[in-house]
């Protein structure tokens, strides 16, 4: 797998022990950083494909340094690896722009699987963290009511097929490609173009936004 990856936490054999393990799986690590301020100084040297960070640093946190290469670099993709299960955290990294949110004692071939993922364009989540999201979502959702549909909701969601919407449905529901394929009688391969002309159809960029349009437009009730 070739990719320009960093890795960025305040924790040294932590860092260690990860780029050996990437490394037994062909992933060569690109740069390193020990807290978010030396990410962001670090990032615009590198300009890696994705940067693997702590939430929990000194100087710049996690969060502080997402917000920041976010706005300077939205093109490198940065996923959350961190022992934090708050949901505060989790939420507000999405929020932020995170391309995917993974705990720590995630096992590296699922590292591995997670960051091919990133590649094709998925947002890795640990295992109950995506029900997470649907609930916070609904929950919005229901606190305040139907909120008003606006006319690019409208629009865009006129030009998806009956097709588009099951799958739309259905991935917003945590299911994964392959899943979804087998329900409905499709390749993996087929579901993900479908969800690439989604995307594109709404303007979307990734898993966490399908959900919110999801909520938004009360596709999560059914």
């Amino acid at each position: 797998m070739k990719m320009k990856l960093m890795l960025v936490d305040d924790h040294p054999l932590f860092l260690e022990g990860l780029q050996y393990l990437l490394g037994t799986h062909g992933i060569e690590v690109a740069g390193i950083a020990n807290n978010g301020q030396e990410a962001l100084q670090k990032a615009r040297i590198i300009r890696p494909d994705i940067i693997l960070m702590d939430i929990k640093m000194p100087v710049f946190s996690g969060l502080d340094a997402l917000k920041l290469i976010s706005a300077e670099m939205p093109n490198i993709r940065i996923v959350m690896l961190t022992t934090s299960e708050e949901n505060e955290d989790l939420f507000d990294a999405i929020k932020y722009g995170a391309s995917g949110y993974l705990l720590k004692n995630t096992s590296a071939k699922e590292l591995v699987d997670m960051l091919s993922d990133i590649e094709k364009g998925e947002v890795p989540l640990s295992p109950g963290l995506a029900a997470r999201l649907l609930k916070e979502f609904k929950t919005s959702h229901q606190s305040y009511g139907k909120p008003h549909k606006h006319s690019q909701d409208h629009t865009n969601r006129g030009s998806l097929t009956e097709r588009h919407i099951e799958i739309l449905e259905m991935v917003a529901k945590g299911i994964t490609y392959k899943e979804v394929g087998e329900k409905i009688g499709l390749s993996e391969r087929t579901v993900k173009y479908h969800m690439e002309r989604i995307l594109e159809l709404l303007q979307l960029e990734n898993r966490a936004q399908v959900i919110a349009y999801a909520s938004r437009m009360g596709l999560l009730d059914k």
